[in-house]
């Protein structure tokens, strides 16, 4: 029977543990992304204190008037930099559904901090994968915690793709090289009270997919939550665990297994009315991206007799780039 929940995995062994344990831990990662494309980790060595102030932080930084925050709106709907304001986006529509409103919630967001001069990112294929962030004026913390963890998270993508290796019958380090120079997105996403009924149809994120590889969430127990949509056709919540991380992977990930893995959907909903006046919840959420010019094509233990692949050649880079133009075209 498949999973119709989302399980919970402890990682310690991708960190610490023997081949033995880190291939057992590799099969729970494999049937969670088979049947229902997320899991919560714990054991990911990634400080709380350090999350505690990127929150802390992010909070200051919605709490400022709006104008000024709107110094570093983001500059282009293909710029995955800045400031988005309430309502600004509706993730919904990038599964075709032309009519839905704008999602309930604002967010800032940056991408690679560690970015240099050579030619590998300023060449014309680099294309605006790495735009410099937009930083804003206050809190001055807020630079430094969102780099440090944009860096951690990055860290821990790299030991969650050892594991993804392991549990699709690759080399440990596969991805080890195409992900050393990644186009990934560190994301703060304000979701406020609801003192107002929402409008018809309209939620704190619409039901979507991600786009890359896998996206990393630590996310709030508040009311309005995460949920999942399971093979039963049910939505289910997702479990919120002190000091753990939601994972799930995204559109790229499933194109590369052949659809083995699944990109599923999820959404953000509103609170019940009567806990609505009492429901703000903050979300940090890390989109990992391969390097723009990795090869997306079927991985050679997805495919076989009976099973060829799916999906044509691409790149991460124009994966990443075709789906914000259907967002935006949508």
């Amino acid at each position: 029977m498949p999973l119709l929940q989302v399980p919970v995995i402890d990682i310690t062994p991708l960190h610490a543990g023997d081949l033995a344990a880190r291939r057992q831990r590799a099969a729970e990662i494999d049937r969670a992304c088979r049947d229902i494309g997320f899991l919560v980790i714990s054991g990911h060595g990634v400080a709380e204190t350090m999350l505690d102030e990127v929150a802390a932080v992010s909070r200051a930084f919605f709490s400022i008037e709006t104008a000024e925050k709107q110094r570093i709106a983001r500059p282009g709907m293909d710029i995955a930099r800045g400031y988005i304001g309430l309502g600004a986006e509706s993730v919904a529509r990038s599964q075709g559904i032309l009519d839905a409103p704008g999602d309930l919630n604002e967010s800032l967001m940056i991408g690679p901090v560690d970015v240099s001069d050579t030619p590998y990112y300023r060449a014309p294929a680099a294309g605006r994968h790495f735009h410099p962030n937009l930083w804003p004026a206050r809190p001055p913390a807020l630079r430094p915690l969102y780099e440090q963890c944009f860096r951690d998270l990055s860290r821990l993508a790299a030991t969650i793709m050892r594991g993804f290796a392991l549990a699709l019958e690759l080399d440990e380090a596969f991805f080890d090289p195409l992900i050393d120079r990644h186009i990934s997105r560190l994301r703060v996403r304000r979701y406020p009270a609801q003192p107002q009924p929402p409008a018809p149809g309209q939620l704190r994120v619409g039901a979507h997919s991600d786009y890359g590889s896998l996206t990393i969430l630590r996310t709030e127990d508040a009311p309005g939550g995460l949920q999942v949509f399971n093979r039963a056709g049910d939505w289910v919540g997702v479990p919120i665990i002190p000091g753990t991380f939601i994972i799930n992977i995204g559109d790229l990930m499933a194109r590369w297994t052949n659809d083995r893995w699944r990109a599923t959907l999820h959404r953000v909903v509103n609170p019940p009315r009567a806990e609505a006046h009492d429901s703000e919840r903050l979300s940090i959420v890390f989109f990992h991206n391969p390097n723009y010019d990795t090869d997306i094509t079927c991985l050679p233990t997805c495919t076989g007799p009976g099973t060829p692949p799916r999906y044509p050649p691409t790149t991460s880079g124009a994966h990443l780039r075709g789906q914000f133009t259907r967002t935006q075209a949508a």
